[in-house]
């Protein structure tokens, strides 16, 4: 089987949800590749930039995925002639291609809170917010494929109760990075050494809901509160604004891999008091470092974290502060992090690559199977 995987969302520098989601499982599949026989992999990007954070690989060169050239990618790929495509989104051109197609769908947030990255084009940011006005297009885009891809049962859910695709949708997850999944001797070696850091990982969108965070800040004076993510000017002064009398509040405005590692190795806890969520890669992120979590109280949190983390109501302050005191319990740390630490385990790339290479299989052998 020839399959090519779409790594046109991977970022040259610090990785977003979407580029480290398609990046590791290029890594991984290209790990599993080497061991098989049936398996030629290939990878598209749009820019060269992006084969130095990527797997040594054949790759292709096509459109970038957020260009009008988006439109004719199955038309570039066709002169590859893969057996089947995979792509990390959803919005892959697909006229008149003569392969099989996997597209992801991660899941349903901007329905409910609609405003798009600010990082988009401007064009692309007006036709995000209309797209989603109705679910239709979604059933358009999805309905296109041979597959579609989910990184959550929680979502694989949500896009059955909206009957959004008349096609199969799996599960393949996110995952820690290799090798930073934490023994429980490691973790609990660093449970007494952890300060009072509570760090926060992620965007500054609305629906992150970073304010109970801050106002759980001005119930917890003897904590400092670290805002990891790059930030734009003017959230960032809005956000400044917010911040209560007596807390201590950084905003760091964007860390390497290696100053995050270190952060959650030292951290107290790490936060999130999201609205939604499709997965919630920085509470496994943490959960792997034995770093404490405590969240808002999310169905795709529960599936993710289990007993591994402490839960609030999102809106909840007076919650969240109240988890983070619950800490200086060293029996009940001690027993969130092992658990935490079952949890990180539960999943790795290795395991979502397999996963994938199933589903693209499965999709190869239908269309073999398919009289001509």
């Amino acid at each position: 089987m020839r399959l090519l995987m779409d790594a046109r969302y991977t970022r040259t520098g610090r990785h977003d949800g979407i580029s480290r989601y398609g990046a590791s499982l290029v890594e991984a599949v290209a790990g599993l590749a080497g061991a098989s026989s049936d398996l030629e992999l290939a990878m598209l990007v749009s820019d060269p930039r992006q084969l130095e954070v990527l797997p040594d690989v054949p790759h292709v060169l096509g459109p970038s995925p957020v260009s009008a050239a988006e439109a004719a990618t199955a038309l570039v790929l066709n002169r590859c002639a893969p057996d089947v495509v995979f792509s990390p989104m959803q919005t892959m051109g697909s006229a008149g291609r003569r392969h099989g197609l996997l597209l992801t769908l991660h899941d349903l947030i901007y329905y409910d809170h609609p405003q798009p990255p600010a990082d988009l084009p401007a064009a692309v940011r007006a036709g995000w917010r209309l797209y989603h006005r109705a679910w239709w297009p979604q059933r358009v885009l999805l309905d296109r494929a041979d597959a579609v891809v989910t990184v959550s049962h929680t979502t694989r859910d949500l896009i059955a109760a909206h009957r959004l695709t008349r096609r199969p949708v799996h599960v393949v997850p996110n995952a820690p990075q290799p090798g930073t999944v934490l023994t429980p001797d490691q973790a609990l070696d660093r449970l007494p050494r952890r300060g009072r850091k509570l760090l926060y990982m992620g965007s500054f969108l609305p629906y992150k809901n970073v304010e109970t965070l801050l106002r759980a800040a001005g119930r917890l004076p003897d904590h400092e509160l670290h805002l990891l993510s790059r930030i734009d000017p003017a959230r960032r002064a809005q956000l400044q604004a917010l911040v209560p009398d007596g807390a201590h509040v950084v905003f760091h405005d964007g860390v390497d891999e290696a100053e995050y590692a270190d952060l959650l190795a030292e951290a107290a806890a790490l936060l999130h008091a999201s609205h939604a969520e499709g997965y919630g890669l920085p509470l496994v992120e943490a959960l792997a470092a034995g770093t404490p979590v405590v969240c808002s109280d999310l169905p795709i949190f529960r599936e993710v974290a289990g007993d591994g983390a402490a839960y609030a109501g999102a809106d909840d302050d007076a919650g969240f502060a109240a988890a983070v005191r619950a800490l200086g319990d060293p029996a009940g740390a001690r027993a969130q992090v092992l658990a935490g630490l079952g949890r990180a385990r539960a999943y790795s790339w290795e395991d979502s690559a397999r996963e994938l290479l199933a589903v693209a299989h499965g999709v190869h052998e239908s269309r073999t199977r398919r009289p001509a």
